[in-house]
């Protein structure tokens, strides 16, 4: 499975600004364009590790997973 995801990175300004565009709300800007990368990743792996435990709490129990690949 592929665990890649796509940055969008701009610079505006003095700050650098990025957008994960698989993961719609992941987006932050930084000062630098290092520490933009480095935030995005912190952030969307938060997301997902957030958006991961949500959904098995919605299921409840009794839920079956499978891995989808695309």
């Amino acid at each position: 499975m592929n665990n890649q995801y796509t940055a969008v990175i701009k610079k505006d300004g003095n700050w650098w600004i990025g957008w994960i565009e698989e993961v719609p709300g992941v987006n932050c800007q930084e000062r630098a364009r290092k520490e933009l990368v480095e935030s995005l990743r912190i952030t969307l792996k938060e997301a997902l590790e957030y958006n991961r435990k949500d959904a098995l709490s919605a299921a409840g129990k009794d839920f079956e997973e499978e891995k989808i690949a695309v």
